[in-house]
């Protein structure tokens, strides 16, 4: 929480712009149900998740004792995040995916801390939580623009403002979403929106045992079998399908063939399910996964590779003292 001064700066009201509301984003699943369940074997995208339910379902995973991902990021950036406001010499902070944004508040202190900042803008799929996370960020921080941008990774990434020397966070290894042809083609559209003053800032999970990386995904308490069953329940409200949730189960194991954890759902029987929406049935055989997910897990050597790929160069790296997390700056060349 930045300090107040002697004459606190007014508290500007947030902007938020929707580029994703229901008449939009509703084509869009309806597509990919139908080619996601037509294919073999099925799968959805998992930006399905992030309903504001699956939104607050995920933000409690990150509070989990088994999810160490976001202790590490924070860890590294309670100790880093001065030197990387001062070497991306940002006076803007981005935030993709930006949920809550309880993560970045180290980095708007940081900005604040120089002097330099002036707006700070998230970019989330969902509006109800982008909304409360803006009004919140522009109370605690007065005198700065905060902006929203309710969008989709696939389309709305040219939307964001570009404003000013701006500090791209996109943090928690979501990044690892995605499969690496989808992860090449992400990389190449952002890269294409960077200015020269622009930045990067990336957060990857490191490769290590398996057996932390499985129950990283496979928690005591079952909130990753809840977040992951999330899909279905959006489905059933979206499409007016008819899935019985409580008919398939939670599947997340480490693959080192492709160092990335695969996750999916199990139907634990044989069922039919009705999409109405779509005049679409679909049957499941017993044990047959639907997949959901991906999370790579990355080597710097190979980072760098990506990045080169896309016209970035890496300026720095932060890792945790155990090496579990990285944290990577990278500009234009």
């Amino acid at each position: 929480m930045p300090h107040s001064s002697a004459e606190p700066a007014a508290v500007l009201a947030p902007i938020i712009d929707v580029y994703l509301d229901a008449d939009d984003w509703r084509p869009a699943l309806r597509t990919d149900v139908r080619r996601g369940f037509a294919d073999r074997p099925k799968h959805l995208p998992p930006k399905w998740f992030y309903d504001d339910r699956g939104s607050q379902l995920f933000d409690r995973i990150t509070r989990l004792p088994e999810y160490y991902l976001t202790r590490r990021e924070r860890e590294i950036l309670a100790t880093s995040a001065s030197q990387i406001a001062a070497a991306s010499a940002a006076d803007t902070l981005v935030e993709l995916g930006s949920g809550t944004s309880e993560k970045t508040r180290v980095l708007l202190d940081a900005l604040w801390a120089s002097g330099r900042l002036k707006r700070t803008i998230g970019f989330d799929v969902s509006e109800g939580t982008l909304r409360t996370a803006a009004s919140e960020l522009a109370a605690e921080y007065p005198g700065v623009e905060v902006r929203g941008v309710v969008g989709d990774f696939d389309r709305h990434l040219d939307r964001i403002p570009r404003a000013g020397a701006r500090l791209i966070a996109f943090l928690g290894s979501t990044i690892g979403n995605f499969a690496p042809v989808h992860r090449a083609r992400f990389l190449a559209e952002l890269a294409g929106t960077m200015d020269g003053d622009d930045s990067l800032l990336l957060g990857t999970d490191l490769v290590k045992d398996p057996a932390r990386l499985e129950a990283a995904y496979n928690d005591a308490e079952g909130i990753s079998h809840e977040f992951n069953k999330n899909v279905l329940h959006v489905l059933n409200r979206e499409l007016q399908a008819d899935f019985d949730v409580d008919a398939f189960e939670h599947v997340a194991r480490y693959e080192p063939e492709h160092e990335w954890i695969w996750s999916g759902l199990r139907s634990r029987r044989e069922q039919t399910v009705t999409i109405a929406a779509l005049d679409m049935t679909v049957t499941f055989a017993a044990d047959e996964m639907l997949h959901t997910e991906v999370s790579a897990k990355f080597r710097l050597d190979g980072l760098r590779e990506e990045l080169a790929a896309v016209g970035l160069h890496v300026t720095g790296h932060w890792t945790d003292p155990a090496g579990d997390y990285g944290l990577t700056l990278a500009q234009p060349r």
